[in-house]
């Protein structure tokens, strides 16, 4: 680094050693030094977890192959989201949303076209599933792994026990340079400008840096407790703030046929995830607990999983939901739950671990290892955030379910951003939702096809009009259903791939 900058991150974890990676990689040929400092205290969570196509591009960036890492982390494909019982009143029970690719330039258009001629009364075809590569694996249990004949680029998710992850990538970075210290912060001191100076560990050992990395989760030690930049709360339109955990065992079925999408079904005050390792099913119901007990959740939660009976013990987590006002405040960056956290709900959490230490390396290093440009990073994070909030807000407040109080609240909630009331707005109108992504400049965040994805997939559309022209469904007319079967011969099988990996 110029000047010899020596950065010091405070938590390990999957977040901490995801940028300890991410630095040593981008940095090590510029000299300084990269420390992280975890406690030995610090209990072990390792839930199943999801990610998007953005984890497999950091594998990509720090030149580990996925036979590397996957077999070590229980990890398994992940190429779609299905979504069951959050609009039962649409008339659909269940949609998905699969992971875009590259074959997809070829029918995604006939999709959006689809959408806008349903939301004009007439009957096509507007099932996401059905338009997209992934969405065809996943129905066929196909990992989306491309063979040599195939010429597009597949992109697709993974599925981890986050504990493993975290140690996978422990071990990786002291392997390429990143100094490990085991020891508990009791004491941060902070210089006359407000930079912190040094932390102090328990036994009186200090630790000096240039600039130092927040990855102590929700107890965000250095950017609250210290630095005291302030948190934005999402309570007012994001509800959830719990979530109940417990892991289950496969059958002799599910053993040989592991899915590769994440499963999220709509509860009474909430919704439960169901990842699929290669050694489990990690499962969680996150809910709001100013609609619901804990208690009364975790029987609610055992019941979906037929496990009321079983001695297998829940593990309850609280959430807190939103942002920190500045991720970058002095010589500080918050990475991680220290920086804010949007419900696990399309799987962002890793995403935007992502986002923000790539955003810093670019900007510290343009800014000639500076805070030249920590507004401008400021600005960017806050954004992503807003935005990646617009789209989970959009599942709740688009909901159909009449059972609890907790879903007529959420679709009652008026607490909109303006960018979310012009998207809704602008397909209420019927008029051209990918012109105003990209007018609003957001095509980054949430692509058009995932909000197309979603509109249709809740069957946000009008009565089909009484006289029905028979024509202008162009999944038919382009036959995209032969196309993209003959696609995905090209794919082999899920288990095929976990067992050759």
């Amino acid at each position: 680094m110029v000047q010899a900058k020596n950065i010091v991150i405070l938590g390990g974890g999957t977040a901490g050693w995801m940028a300890a990676n991410l630095l040593i990689k981008k940095w090590s040929d510029l000299g300084g030094t990269v420390s992280l400092i975890e406690s030995p205290e610090i209990g072990i969570v390792g839930v199943g977890e999801g990610s998007t196509p953005t984890l497999k591009r950091f594998f990509e960036i720090i030149d580990v192959a996925e036979s590397d890492w996957m077999s070590e982390c229980n990890a398994t494909y992940k190429v779609d989201i299905k979504f069951a019982n959050w609009s039962p009143e649409s008339g659909i029970s269940q949609y998905s949303h699969p992971f875009v690719s590259q074959v997809d330039t070829f029918t995604r258009r006939a999709f959006e076209v689809n959408c806008r001629t349903r939301r004009l009364g007439l009957d096509v075809n507007t099932r996401p599933s059905d338009f997209f590569i992934n969405g065809v694996l996943a129905s066929q249990n196909k990992a989306p792994v491309t063979p040599e004949n195939f010429p597009f680029r597949m992109e697709y998710g993974y599925h981890f026990d986050s504990h493993l992850l975290g140690q996978f990538l422990k071990r990786l970075a002291i392997s390429r340079g990143v100094k490990h210290v085991s020891d508990k912060i009791t004491s941060v001191e902070q210089k006359t400008n407000g930079d912190i100076a040094r932390l102090t560990g328990e036994n009186g050992q200090k630790y000096e840096g240039d600039f130092f990395i927040d990855c102590s989760g929700f107890a965000a030690v250095l950017m609250q407790k210290t630095l005291n930049v302030p948190f934005q709360s999402f309570k007012d339109n994001l509800f959830n703030d719990s979530a109940v955990v417990m892991p289950t065992s496969h059958d002799a079925q599910s053993l040989h046929n592991i899915p590769v999408y994440t499963q999220a079904d709509a509860l009474s005050n909430g919704w439960c995830w169901n990842i699929p390792l290669t050694n489990r099913f990690g499962n969680g119901y996150v809910y709001s607990s100013d609609f619901i007990s804990d208690e009364q959740a975790e029987i609610e939660f055992r019941k979906h999983l037929n496990m009321l009976e079983s001695e297998v013990e829940c593990r309850h987590l609280k959430m807190r939901v939103g942002q920190l006002n500045k991720h970058w405040q002095n010589n500080c960056l918050a990475v991680g739950l220290s920086q804010g956290f949007i419900e696990p709900l399309e799987a962002t959490a890793l995403h935007l671990v992502q986002i923000a230490i790539e955003l810093f390396i670019l900007k510290y290093q343009e800014g000639h290892f500076s805070n030249a440009l920590q507004a401008e990073y400021n600005s960017k994070m806050h954004e992503r955030y807003e935005r990646v909030r617009d789209y989970i807000v959009a599942h709740y407040k688009l909901n159909t379910r009449c059972d609890s109080e907790y879903w007529r609240a959420n679709r009652e909630n008026m607490q909109l951003s303006n960018s979310l009331r012009h998207i809704l707005d602008v397909w209420y109108r019927q008029e051209d939702l990918t012109k105003e992504i990209n007018r609003q400049g957001i095509e980054n965040h949430f692509s058009s096809m995932s909000w197309h994805c979603l509109l249709a997939g809740y069957g946000v559309f009008p009565a089909l009009a009484e006289n029905q022209p028979g024509q202008g469904d162009l999944y038919k007319e382009q036959n995209i259903e032969s196309f993209l079967h003959g696609c995905a011969l090209n794919f082999a099988s899920h288990q095929t791939h976990l067992t050759q990996g």
